[in-house]
């Protein structure tokens, strides 16, 4: 166990749950600026962990979530009690964000971070087409769809869930890409891909079939390309209580109806 920090900072979703808990928190533990906090402190849902993520990514800050949301899959139990202890024995994952480059219709390059994942979705009424190329060779020459993903190991749980692509490892070392609603080719279910990867995106027919590219919260809309890859030079940091971490609950998430 590590020794129980006395410098925490603390951030709350501008919700009244969260709020009222963090000005309770904040009396009985202090209330450390966030650039001296050994460990900050997350009161809200998964949403606004992803934000407090994002604002530490690069940075040795660890991020403990506290659930005053919904869902709560990357949060721990939210419990106000003895918390200086509860930190000092959490368990840290480490997660690598994906890093998009986006480049616009109108020539324009957009960079941006996931933590989830990064979508493409068609922004009318008609069907995307999109070449997906993986380490510059060209895998699928046009796939119709709604849209496709790549998502993080801690992301396969999320978006690419709900679009029916695999939940991974958290150490598998693997990028789960799943087209969402594909029409042509109508079987095609996806791809695992190495860590390593490089993949692009091209949009076909960008001017009839305009297309957005998210990355996590981060919006470009009408691209043309997207080339995205796992930046492991940058790391966040999330702590979970005890015989909960993170790993732990995607094996879980494969085994829940």
């Amino acid at each position: 166990m590590s020794p129980q920090p006395t410098r925490i900072g603390f951030l709350a979703a501008p919700t009244q749950l969260a709020t009222e808990s963090r000005a309770r928190l904040v009396a009985r533990y202090g209330d450390c600026p966030l650039d001296q906090a050994e460990i900050v402190v997350s009161l809200g849902g998964d949403g606004f962990m992803l934000e407090t993520l994002h604002r530490f990514l690069g940075r040795t800050m660890p991020v403990y979530g506290m659930n005053c949301g919904s869902v709560g899959f990357l949060m721990n139990s939210h419990n106000e009690d003895d918390l200086p202890r509860r930190l000092a024995e959490a368990q840290p994952a480490s997660l690598h964000p994906l890093r998009m480059t986006a480049v616009t219709a109108g020539g324009a390059v957009h960079e941006a971070l996931a933590l989830n994942e990064v979508s493409l979705l068609r922004e009318l009424r008609q069907a995307a087409k999109i070449r997906i190329s993986v380490d510059a060779n060209v895998r699928l020459r046009e796939l119709i769809c709604d849209g496709v993903l790549i998502a993080t190991p801690a992301g396969s749980t999320a978006y690419n869930l709900s679009a029916h692509g695999p939940i991974v490892p958290l150490t598998a070392n693997l990028l789960p890409l799943t087209p969402i609603s594909a029409f042509r080719p109508r079987r095609w279910r996806g791809a695992l891909l190495p860590s390593t990867a490089e993949v692009l995106f091209e949009v076909l027919e960008p001017e009839k079939r305009p297309v957005a590219a998210v990355a996590d919260s981060f919006e470009v809309r009408d691209v043309v390309s997207v080339a995205v890859h796992e930046d492991r030079s940058i790391q966040a940091t999330v702590l979970s209580d005890p015989g909960q971490g993170l790993s732990e609950r995607i094996i879980i998430e494969q085994f829940t109806a």
